[in-house]
């Protein structure tokens, strides 16, 4: 006996030519999709697609009623659709359309307000850690940083305000042209992560004769003691220092001044308004633009009519689904910063790697084909209200509701741009079982799908594949919406109770290594 479609499977859009599996679809079973019938032809696994329509070869495949790429051969209904029979093309150039999709947000009035419990910082913005940061500003002084970052381990226990003591180092800082590209933006994450809210103290260590000298990125950075605008923070160089010992005796025990200062910090009540929210995802699935995408991005709109931020980004995994940001663009200036940035993309790639190799072996496991398909359930991250700014990668993000910055899609790349640029809060939908973490800001995970979740729960905060199982997408979106508050308010996500998220600052090395 046939097998109703919506049994086991989802279909988004009724013009979409495919279905997406929620359970596994064994050759030969029989669906009924309304009038008409689909006999599966191949085993389908869950979160891959079964053709509802026949496809010419050449034509295109639809799938949340947009455009995810054209048939390589004819496909028939009841086919597995992948990488087989499956592939992008070139889109319509003029698919264009500036602001077509603006409307206005319906705000919170005041007396709704929302609120969390966080650390209100000199200069206005909220913190939702406090963390004492060691920054590194080359990779040759990163294990002094280390060393010294190990003299506190167990900060807490004395100080049990402070989250801790974290060393933010990396692998770059010299070998690049100075004041280049490179070297901007290298600046600008350590001054946005010795800026940031979640941090309420740091010092800087460097060698001394490397291209980003500490001295000179904290006069251009305008970076200074946190409270005290007039006052530098605390610099030693190794060689001026007289060597290793020298160096970390001298940061250890301006650390421990810090630490005094960092205790008196308390969480006070604060507005909802105050979070801004980075958005990513790593490990996707088919399952990924049906679940935990669009209900995080039913999140973001409620914390955009609270009057908050929500951050997408990711530049290379919106390629073939920017088009439905500039219809949400609110004016042709914004626009023209998105498109201007996949200009450049374009640019960047050119004879060296194609925009479309972006889709993971784990992504193609998991059901997703093309970078088309990929961005389309990508975008649904960033919900649905006007697009107000785009930002540079690590670029502070000063314009509030929805915004871009341009990133690449490789996780912790994108995510050190976003907390360099201010999000004090990160929420990270997987669906293959991404166990990315995040300091100093917490991370919150959000899974695809049930099985998944229950494989990996000690990782995972938020099961989304509940959606697949007739939980509406709104109360799972309202779920994590309270644990973006409860988590902002001090709750642990599970990365932190791991204790992963130091190692993953990773800032964009954009050209050569000289």
């Amino acid at each position: 006996m046939p097998t109703p479609l919506t049994e086991r499977a989802i279909v988004l859009r009724d013009e979409d030519d495919v279905a997406i599996a929620k359970k596994d679809l064994p050759a030969g079973i029989v669906l009924t999709d309304g009038a008409a019938e689909i006999a599966v032809r191949q085993d389908v696994k869950p979160g891959h697609k079964v053709a509802r329509h026949a496809v010419r070869r050449g034509e295109p495949v639809r799938r949340y009623g947009q455009v995810i790429g054209f048939a390589t051969q004819d496909i028939a209904i009841g086919d597995h659709v992948h990488s087989h029979n499956l592939d992008i093309g070139e889109l319509s150039a003029d698919r264009y359309e500036v602001g077509v999709d603006v409307t206005p947000v319906a705000y919170y009035p005041p007396d709704q307000m929302r609120y969390f419990d966080g650390y209100k910082r000199e200069d206005g913005r909220v913190g939702t850690r406090n963390y004492v940061a060691i920054i590194s500003g080359v990779n040759c002084s990163a294990s002094v940083s280390q060393f010294v970052k190990d003299k506190f381990r167990d900060v807490t226990r004395d100080f049990p305000n402070v989250d801790g003591v974290i060393a933010i180092t990396h692998k770059s800082g010299c070998g690049t042209k100075l004041f280049g590209e490179d070297h901007l933006a290298l600046q600008r994450v350590l001054a946005g992560y010795a800026k940031h809210p979640n941090v309420a103290a740091y010092i800087v260590i460097g060698l001394g004769c490397e291209v980003n000298q500490a001295v000179v990125m904290i006069d251009r950075q305008k970076m200074s003691v946190p409270g005290h605008p007039e006052r530098k923070p605390f610099l030693v160089n190794i060689q001026e220092a007289g060597g290793i010992r020298k160096t970390v005796e001298r940061a250890a025990a301006e650390v421990a001044k810090l630490l005094p200062i960092a205790n008196e910090a308390r969480r006070t009540k604060q507005p909802v308004s105050e979070i801004t929210l980075a958005t990513n995802c790593g490990g996707s699935d088919g399952n990924s633009g049906i679940t935990a995408n669009p209900a995080l991005g039913w999140a973001v709109d409620e914390l955009v009519r609270y009057g908050g931020t929500g951050v997408l980004a990711e530049t290379p995994e919106i390629y073939g689904a920017e088009h439905l940001l500039i219809r949400r663009a609110i004016n042709e200036g914004v626009a023209k910063k998105l498109i201007d940035r996949y200009k450049w993309w374009e640019w960047y790639c050119r004879g060296i790697e194609a925009m479309d190799n972006n889709p993971a072996p784990g992504n193609k496991a998991g059901g997703i084909t093309t970078v088309f398909e990929k961005s389309l359930g990508g975008v649904t991250k960033g919900g649905t209200t006007p697009m107000m700014d785009v930002f540079q990668y690590g670029e502070p993000i000063s314009t509030r509701g929805f915004v871009f910055m341009d990133t690449p899609g490789h996780d912790p790349v994108s995510i050190t741009g976003l907390v360099a640029g201010g999000c004090n809060l990160i929420c990270f939908t997987t669906g293959r079982g991404s166990v990315f973490g995040c300091k100093p800001v917490p991370s919150i995970k959000l899974a695809t799908n049930s099985l998944m979740y229950r494989h990996m729960q000690e990782d995972m905060d938020v099961n989304c594949g509940v959606i697949l199982e007739g939980t509406p997408l709104p109360v799972v979106g309202r779920q994590i919406f309270e644990e973006i508050v409860a988590v902002a308010s001090g709750k642990r996500s599970k990365s932190e109770l791991s204790g992963v998220g130091e190692e993953e600052f990773a800032p964009w090395i954009i050209g050569p290594v000289m």
